[in-house]
């Protein structure tokens, strides 16, 4: 059976190097401009180019982060720097925005790309979108189980997280950093809101008081993992790119070692883990979690590994009781569980107060005046475990020599590593006259390798009786090892380059006003006050109005892995076919590309995202109709956005109530409720936006009055 790739995040060249030599099949990375974690180190076109080299040594891929959305005046550049990664030799781009994979699928037909988890792939419909774009790979939204991943019947590459953050929401879905503080998670710049305290309110009742209520904890799927091995996964992901290279090494080793099926101490394992990084662990979603295994409401942070208990306060120094098969050395770093502070331990002393580096019973340690009697004590980092994976040239290629030497003949040593072979030929193989090489003598020569990336094995077919000089086999072995280096460094695809050939669409646009409706009540006053569209989830609603009114769309709900039919849709999520259909600001339109490509899958209107300011919305309008012709924007004038959609009933709210509120530290609002599938979390704030274009207008709990007063305002 066909082992899955071990796919590794790589922050920065330290990460790379110790992904690389702990054992990855792939890394993925990031440049400074359009990677989905902005805030990493990520990699200079420079480092760019050292890096594929240096991966591709050692025959591990290279995939390039281009998970953002784009706006229309980033094109040019992104374009710019995803063909520069094609021609350096990248393995693939992950990428999020669906017009820019559209465009790079016809511009660079033979660039292998993968669309990211940031895409929000959910169904079987939504990869069956891809493949037929050409994408070679779908990285599966974390809400998925295994299950259903199986069940996904696309010739299309399956990838999927088995180790790291998650998120809360469902990825390229979530606008909270983006509506809070202009920070867009989208864009590569979530400032992780939900990691945050929150408090939870029905009416006026708190229920919930300043916890971490939308944090969850580390997935983590060892416990499950010989049922990923008999999966139909081809890649196992790890999550990471803000994280430092000791967690990158460890957390690769680890992986690879229970793919290859090694034997593991698998506690001792996860204890060492626990000191690098450890918000408590989770099996995900993936392996059908539920939603109090999946949230760790009391920390969002590193916890560490539990090691023991403060049992005397001194004037200056502490005494820890350590528990049973614990130990503290020298250089570890704790952290006290009541005051959360902590530090490195420095100086370490035995029970007869005396300078140790290491205990395993009653130790004493310095301190200053946050700690009291009782406090648990935990270890969050390990000083061992960091110096372990200090020394990081550990990888080495197989490669094979076949040496053909015989008298008369000219010497000939090939070298190959299974894809190039290479043939070096020497001088006239004289007969030997006092002392003949013996083949042994042949292979110990040929095998000193030194540093290089390279472990040989040897075929040698000679005579018994033949002289060759030592320094002749020394160069020709040098010139072989770096001929093959270089080839491997350099192995690249051929660059092939289309002009891209677009239709002019002509459509004719009325820029009525539209509507999302929840009630009757709501519907009602809108169809009475409004000529355009009107929208809604109400199922009882859309069966009462679908016959009797043309300009009404039901609204299915989102992220669904499940996708049904409806006469005429609001869309939320990308499909196959778009006929009859209404696109929300959820498909996340940024730019003209994304707009042309999903109104030639059927979209007859698109709501335009709600990340782009007035500025961008007309300059995206007038950039379309001088491109492409006209088509029929809307922009949501009025309404909540909503920030968050998050699979199950995280909050433990009453179904389809109205009632319920987060209030952040900053007393925010942010109206909430749970549909029975999915909670949603709306902004605290109200959209007001005009611009040369359809309004939309989304009304939440608001009622005829309220709507009358806000669609004659506007």
């Amino acid at each position: 059976m066909k082992k899955p790739e071990l796919l590794v995040p790589a922050g920065n060249m330290e990460c790379l190097y110790q992904a690389v030599q702990n054992g990855c099949d792939a890394v993925y990375l990031a440049c400074k401009n359009f990677g989905a974690r902005k805030f990493a180190a990520n990699f200079t076109n420079e480092e760019i180019v050292e890096a594929i080299r240096y991966c591709h040594l050692y025959g591990v891929r290279v995939f390039v982060t281009m998970n953002t959305l784009v706006k229309n005046d980033e094109v040019d550049d992104f374009l710019k720097q995803a063909l520069f990664l094609y021609k350096t030799g990248v393995d693939a781009l992950i990428v999020q925005d669906f017009g820019m994979i559209c465009l790079l699928r016809e511009k660079y037909p033979n660039l292998e790309i993968h669309a990211s988890t940031q895409a929000n792939v959910c169904s079987r419909e939504v990869c069956k979108l891809y493949y037929k774009l050409g994408v070679k790979r779908v990285v599966f939204a974390r809400e998925l189980n295994i299950d259903e991943i199986k069940n996904i019947d696309v010739p299309i590459e399956k990838e999927v997280f088995i180790h790291g953050a998650l998120c809360i929401s469902y990825s390229g879905c979530c606008l909270m950093s983006s509506m809070l503080g202009g920070r867009s998670g989208n864009r590569g710049e979530c400032a992780g809101v939900c990691r945050m305290p929150f408090s939870l309110i029905k009416k006026d009742k708190v229920i919930k008081k300043k916890q971490y209520l939308l944090s969850t904890k580390e997935l983590n799927t060892i416990p499950c993992f010989d049922d990923l091995l008999n999966s139909n996964i081809d890649s196992f992901k790890i999550e990471g790119r803000m994280k430092g290279p000791i967690y990158v090494g460890f957390i690769t080793r680890l992986y690879r070692r229970l793919i290859d099926g090694d034997e593991l101490d698998l506690s001792a394992e996860l204890d060492s883990l626990r000191t690098i990084f450890n918000r408590e662990f989770t099996v995900g979603r993936l392996f059908r979690a539920s939603d109090e295994e999946l949230m760790n409401t009391i920390s969002p942070n590193h916890i560490g590994l539990r090691i023991g208990r403060v049992v005397k306060v001194l004037k200056n120094k502490a005494c820890i009781q350590l528990d049973v098969g614990r130990s503290l050395h020298q250089h570890d770093a704790i952290r006290f569980q009541k005051s959360g502070e902590g530090f490195v331990v420095n100086y370490l002393y035995d029970e007869a107060m005396k300078l140790t580096n290491l205990a395993n019973n009653i130790c004493y340690v310095e301190h200053t005046d946050y700690l009291e009697k009782g406090d648990i004590v935990y270890k969050t980092q390990d000083f061992c475990l960091q110096k372990e994976f200090q020394d990081i040239n550990k990888r080495k290629v197989e490669v094979s020599f076949s040496v053909k030497a015989f008298v008369g003949k000219k010497l000939e040593i090939e070298i190959s590593d299974g894809v190039h072979s290479i043939i070096e030929y020497g001088d006239i193989v004289e007969e030997s006259i006092k002392a003949p090489l013996t083949k042994e003598s042949i292979c110990k020569h040929l095998g000193k390798l030194g540093d290089s990336s390279f472990v040989g094995t040897f075929n040698i077919n000679c005579d018994s009786n033949i002289f060759i000089p030592i320094q002749k086999i020394n160069d020709i072995r040098r010139k072989l090892v770096l001929k093959l280096m270089d080839i491997r460094m350099n192995d690249k695809k051929e660059v092939v380059e289309k002009e891209v050939s677009f239709e002019y669409i002509t459509y004719e646009s009325n820029n009525y006003s539209s509507a999302f409706v929840r009630t009757e009540e709501q519907y009602l006053a809108c169809r009475r006050l409004l000529k355009g569209r009107i929208y809604t989830d109400n199922l009882l609603l859309w069966n009462n109005y679908e016959n009797k009114d043309s300009y009404l769309y039901f609204s299915p709900l989102r992220c669904s892995y499940k996708i049904n039919n409806y006469s005429r849709m609001l869309e939320s999520d990308y499909r196959t076919d778009f006929s009859n259909s209404i696109g929300n600001y959820t498909l996340n339109a940024t730019n003209i590309y994304t707009a042309y490509y999903l109104r030639k899958l059927g979209l007859l209107s698109l709501c335009l995202s709600v990340e782009l300011s007035n500025e961008d919305i007309n300059q995206f309008i007038n950039l379309f109709r001088d491109k492409f012709g006209s088509m029929d924007f809307e922009v949501l004038s009025y309404g909540r956005v909503e920030n968050m959609i998050i699979k199950g009933n995280i909050l433990g709210l009453d179904s389809n109530s109205y009632d319920y509120y987060l209030v952040d530290s900053r007393s925010r609002k942010f109206p909430v409720y749970y549909d029975g599938i999915l909670t949603h979390v709306l902004n605290h704030e109200i959209v007001s936006n005009t611009c040369n274009c359809g309004k939309r207008y989304d009304f939440y709990d608001e009622k005829e009055k309220d709507i009358i007063k806000i669609v004659n305002n506007n």
